[in-house]
C-alpha cells in the first residue's frame, strides 16, 4: 500500500513538472516572439538630435531622457555632437539633417552662428525643428523645450549673496558659444547682474570664455587664483566649467576661500556640493529636457497641438538640498535600469 502511494506522488510530480515545463516554454515563446515584433517593428520616425558637445556631463543625461523617449515611442534618433563646443560644426549637422530629409531636427542653438536661417530652411522643407536648452525665437522653429535662463542667472546670484553674506569680488567663467561682446546682454548674465543691482559689495571683477570643457576651466580658475583682483567667488554658467573650476579650487588648496557656484546635477557635481567643495549648483533637469524634446517632436508629428514654450523643471542644489535631490535620482536609475532587463 504504502509503494503504491509512494508510486502516485511521483506519477503527480513527474507531471507537475512536465505542466511547469511546457508553461515555461510557451512563456519563453510568447517572450521571444514579443522581443522580435519590438525589435524588428518598422520605426515610426528618424529623428536627428544635435547637442553642443559630447564632454559635457549634461549632454549625456539630455542623451538618456532622448533615449528613453525614443523607446517608449518607437523612433529612432541619430545622435551628432561636436568633441568641444564648436557651432560651425553644429551647423554642419544640422544642414546636413535637411539634406538627409529626417523626418525631425531637435537641435541646441549657440548665440553664435547663422541657425535662424537654417531652421527656416528646415521648415520650408516641411521638416519640423525644436529647439532645446537655448532658443532661436526668431526662427520658424515649432517648439522650445528648456528653462528660463533669466531665473537661472538670478537664482545663482541669490545663492552667492547668501554664499557670501553680500560681500564678495566675482569671477564669471562662461562657454565659448557666448560671444563675449554680449554677455551682458545674455539672459543667464542679465539674470544675474539683475539680483545682485541691490548689493554694492557684489563686484563683478572679470568674465572669462572657458573654450575647451574642464580643462579650460581649470587654466582659467589658475589664473583667477593668481591674480591680484582678491577675487573669493566663482559662478560657472555650464557643468563642464564648474567641474573644472571644482577640481582646481581642491589641487589649489582653496576650498573655503573661494566660493563656487555653478550649473548642472551630474554625479560628480553632487558629489562636490555634499563635500562643500561647491556651495551649490542651478540645474534643469537634462533627463526630462532630452525626453520632452522628443515627446514634442513626436506630438507635432501626429498632428497635436504643441505649447510655443515647454518649461523643464528648474531645481537650485545645495548641501541641504541634495539628499532630497539623490534620492529622485537613485529611483529614476532604478527604473531604467529595471525597464532594461526586458529588451
Amino acid at each position: 500500500m504504502f509503494k503504491k502511494l509512494v508510486d502516485f506522488i511521483n506519477r503527480q510530480a513527474i507531471l507537475i513538472l512536465i505542466i511547469a515545463n511546457l508553461a515555461a516554454s510557451l512563456l519563453l515563446m510568447y517572450t521571444k516572439n514579443d522581443r522580435e515584433q519590438t525589435v524588428f517593428a518598422k520605426p515610426l520616425y528618424h529623428f536627428y538630435f544635435i547637442t553642443q558637445n559630447s564632454t559635457d556631463p549634461f549632454w549625456r543625461e539630455v542623451i538618456m531622457g532622448a533615449n528613453k523617449a525614443a523607446k517608449d515611442n518607437n523612433v529612432v534618433i541619430e545622435f551628432c555632437s561636436p568633441r568641444f563646443n564648436d557651432p560651425k560644426e553644429q551647423l554642419k549637422y544640422l544642414d546636413i539633417a535637411i539634406l538627409s530629409k529626417v523626418d525631425g531636427i531637435i537641435t541646441h542653438v549657440p548665440t553664435t552662428g547663422d541657425f535662424t536661417s537654417l531652421i527656416d530652411r528646415a521648415f520650408f522643407k516641411g521638416i519640423p525643428v525644436i529647439t532645446f536648452e537655448n532658443d532661436d525665437n526668431k526662427s520658424k522653429r515649432y517648439s522650445f523645450v528648456g528653462v528660463n535662463s533669466f531665473e537661472v542667472g538670478k537664482k545663482a546670484a541669490e545663492l552667492m549673496i547668501k554664499a557670501t553674506g553680500g560681500r564678495a569680488n566675482i569671477a564669471i567663467i562662461t562657454s565659448n558659444d557666448l560671444n563675449q561682446d554680449l554677455v551682458e546682454n545674455n539672459l543667464k548674465m542679465n539674470g544675474f547682474f539683475s539680483a545682485i543691482k541691490d548689493y554694492p559689495e557684489m563686484k563683478v571683477v572679470k568674465t572669462y570664455t572657458s573654450k575647451m570643457g574642464i580643462l579650460s576651466a581649470e587654466e582659467i580658475t589658475q589664473k583667477i587664483i593668481d591674480s591680484q583682483e582678491k577675487i573669493n567667488a566663482i559662478f560657472t554658467v555650464s557643468s563642464a566649467d564648474t567641474l573644472g573650476a571644482a577640481q582646481l579650487i581642491v589641487d589649489r588648496n582653496k576650498v573655503g576661500e573661494i566660493i563656487l557656484v555653478g550649473y548642472g546635477s551630474s554625479e560628480e557635481i553632487i558629489r562636490y556640493i555634499d563635500k562643500e567643495i561647491i556651495y551649490g549648483t542651478i540645474s534643469s533637469d537634462p533627463f526630462q529636457m532630452g525626453y520632452e524634446s522628443v515627446k514634442a517632436l513626436i506630438d507635432i508629428k501626429s498632428s497635436k497641438n504643441v505649447p510655443y514654450y515647454i518649461n523643464t523643471e528648474l531645481k537650485v542644489l545645495t548641501k541641504e538640498t541634495i539628499e532630497e535631490f539623490k534620492k529622485k535620482s537613485n529611483e529614476k536609475e532604478k527604473l531604467l535600469k529595471w525597464e532594461s532587463l526586458y529588451e
